[in-house]
């Protein structure tokens, strides 16, 4: 069988290097399997979303499942959670048989870089059983499903500060520092001034009126944490520089811009939502941009398990994974909770319009509390050094 034969270190490294045919046609190997897993990823996204908005052209098949009665069941929001549930119990179960793999060519290795025909197998049947399953278990799931959603937020959050706070170290290491400090100096000026344009704009849009108090609550707290980062990060037992903090500004503005952007159509803080409340190519390609977003995120959230290793090994032996199997599916699985909390706006009772995602009031506090905990773990990372150091030396 061709994704059981046993591969050479040599030939193993002329696949690493080769081209995508020939790392698509030798079935061990993780660079290409990382993207046929993200493109498995879509598919699970792209079905939910049609049984969402156009799950009663399938009406009359859904009839054919039993726990489905009339079809309504399977279809809108449960629709969303039953694949939500079959992608989880999919990549959870890559998870489990990936999982502690640190040598390429083991069994395990070739398990999660081949096999493609039996998983095809497996993710079409585990897909197709949560349709069985009755409505009382999928909605434990959904509720479930809001905790898994909130472990990605978090794994995703670290992942960001960790790529921010390695950026600044690259630039920190680098030979010719008076050049470096310029470049720093330039892209750290940029940032705040997106930081600056970004909160003058969302109190353009989205305060309109006076009495639009949460809205200028959440944009003017959001440019208090700014300058709160900012001056803990240049306190001189810190001194961690402009950098860090500007970086983490446009990535607070951004969230805060998402947070109040999904506040339910029909707010008259909100009127950019209601000028395009009708299905456009706008909203479309809106659409289609947030879900691709979402998939990358995981994507690379997933390969990224080096931010979470306590202690990094600097002299990594040549037949080691280039990547963590368990953590990159454990990434995918969680993040399979969270496409369906987006789909359905975190509200497993709330029907959601076509077109639409992450809109409701419960997906703006998530995006606020995820706002508020990011700010949160990056000054942790800035002053941890030093309360653990003056702990040891009392």
């Amino acid at each position: 069988m061709e994704t059981g034969t046993s591969i050479d270190n040599n030939s193993y490294e002329g696949i690493k290097n080769g081209s995508w045919f020939i790392q698509f046609r030798n079935g061990c190997n993780p660079w290409m399997a990382r993207y046929v897993y993200g493109l498995i990823f879509l598919f699970a996204n792209l079905l939910a979303w049609a049984l969402r908005d156009y799950g009663r052209g399938a009406l009359t098949e859904m009839k054919k499942f039993k726990n489905c009665e009339d079809g309504r069941e399977c279809l809108g929001t449960e629709g969303v959670l039953r694949v939500s549930f079959g992608c989880f119990l999919f990549y959870f179960i890559m998870f489990l048989s990936t999982v502690g793999t640190s040598k390429t060519n083991s069994s395990r290795d070739k398990w999660h870089s081949g096999w493609w025909f039996a998983k095809l197998v497996m993710f079409l049947g585990l897909t197709t059983f949560p349709f069985l399953l009755p409505s009382s278990f999928i909605q434990l799931y959904g509720e479930i499903a809001h905790f898994g959603a909130g472990v990605f937020l978090l794994i995703q959050l670290i992942s960001i500060i960790s790529f921010i706070t390695w950026l600044n170290e690259c630039f920190q290491a680098q030979k010719d520092a008076e050049r470096c400090h310029v470049h720093v100096m330039l892209l750290a000026t940029t940032a705040y001034t997106v930081c600056i344009l970004g909160v003058i704009l969302m109190y353009i849009w989205y305060v309109p009126d006076p009495s639009c108090l949460l809205n200028i609550f959440f944009i003017t707290w959001t440019l208090f944490l700014i300058q709160l980062m900012t001056s803990i990060s240049l306190h001189p037992k810190v001194n961690a520089g402009f950098l860090t903090p500007a970086l983490m500004g446009l990535y607070v503005v951004f969230i805060c811009w998402c947070a109040i952007r999904s506040e339910p159509v029909g707010e008259i803080c909100n009127r950019k939502a209601e000028s395009s409340s009708k299905t456009d190519w706008l909203t479309i390609i809106s659409f289609v941009v947030a879900l691709l977003a979402m998939v990358i995120a995981t994507f690379s959230t997933g390969v990224d398990s080096q931010c979470f290793q306590f202690r990094k090994d600097e002299n990594q032996e040549e037949d080691a994974i280039p990547y963590g199997y368990g953590f990159f599916h454990f990434v995918f699985a969680t993040g399979a909770m969270y496409f369906a909390m987006l789909l359905v706006g975190w509200n497993i009772h709330h029907s959601m319009k076509k077109w639409t995602i992450d809109v409701g009031w419960t997906s703006t506090w998530v995006r606020i509390v995820n706002e508020w905990l990011a700010v949160g773990v990056y000054i942790w990372m800035l002053v941890a050094p030093i309360v653990l150091k003056s702990r040891q030396t009392t």
